[in-house]
Formats: structure tokens, C-alpha cells, sequence
């Protein structure tokens, strides 16, 4: 940190000794001591910060550029398109409009393949919108990392 030899450090502590006395020197050198270690937790604790910032920054724009090379909109169009499909094998599905279950008939069985499909489908979207909006939100590193996390599992 400084350039200060061990001859310079004798001349100060002599120094010290003949000003202030050898009563009042241990005080002093104890609080010395003490401002010492309170400026060096000081300057570690400001490193620290600026070190944690800079990091959580790179991750934010890793997660930027990971969105980026995904392609959500292309998931999104996708999923759509396959939800679009999927409707189309909506009329299979005959609805009671006073329950608002499927009737059982012999042409629909009570839990259709379409009706799981679009079910399915659904949630896709919904995690693709999810990741879509956390990549384009400037929101903390943290929240969105949690967040991406969160629709994987």
C-alpha cells in the first residue's frame, strides 16, 4: 500500500516516544490501531459492493444475451400456432353449459387427448410470456435469475 521501510517506522514510533511520553503512548498507538482497522474495513467493504455490482451487471446482461439467442418470439409463435391447431379439435369436445364438465357421450370420451393438448399448451405459453418479460424488463439480476429458474423446473 505505502512505500514505508522498517527504518522510517522506527524513526516515527522514536519520534512518537519523545513527544508524547511513554504514559500516553500505548493510548495513542491502540488508537491509532483503531482508525487503521476501521479504514481498512471501510475500503474492503466499498470493494466489496463495487465487486458484487459489477457481477450482478454481467449477469443481467448474460441473461440479456441468452434471451436474446433463444429466440422467445419464435417459442412464442410456435406455441401459439400449436394452440391454434389445437383448437381446431375443440368440436370433439362437447361441453355442459350448467356444470361446465365434459358430457360423457360415445363419440367424446371424459378426458380427450385435445383437451389435454390445449391444457398442455397453455402453460407453455404462459412460462414463454413469463421468460419473455423477464429477459426484456431491466429488473435485478436476482429476481430474473430466480425467475427463469422458477419456469424450468
Amino acid at each position: 500500500m505505502f512505500d514505508i521501510g522498517f527504518l522510517e517506522i522506527l524513526l516515527v514510533g522514536v519520534v512518537a516516544l519523545l513527544v508524547l511520553g511513554p504514559e500516553r503512548l500505548p493510548h495513542a498507538a491502540r488508537t491509532t490501531g483503531k482508525w487503521i482497522g476501521r479504514a481498512r474495513r471501510m475500503v474492503r467493504q466499498v470493494t466489496d459492493e463495487i465487486d458484487r455490482e459489477l457481477k450482478a451487471e454481467e449477469l443481467r446482461e448474460k441473461l440479456r444475451q441468452e434471451g436474446d439467442t433463444l429466440g422467445l418470439e419464435k417459442i412464442q409463435g410456435t406455441v401459439q400456432s400449436a394452440l391454434d391447431k389445437a383448437k381446431d379439435f375443440d368440436h370433439f369436445v362437447e361441453k355442459d353449459d350448467s356444470v361446465g364438465s365434459v358430457k360423457d357421450s360415445p363419440s367424446a370420451p371424459s378426458s380427450t387427448p385435445a383437451n389435454s393438448l390445449v391444457g398442455e399448451l397453455s402453460s407453455s405459453t404462459d412460462t414463454a410470456n413469463s421468460i419473455s418479460q423477464a429477459s426484456s424488463q431491466p429488473s435485478s439480476a436476482r429476481s430474473s435469475a430466480e425467475q427463469v429458474s422458477s419456469h424450468r423446473n
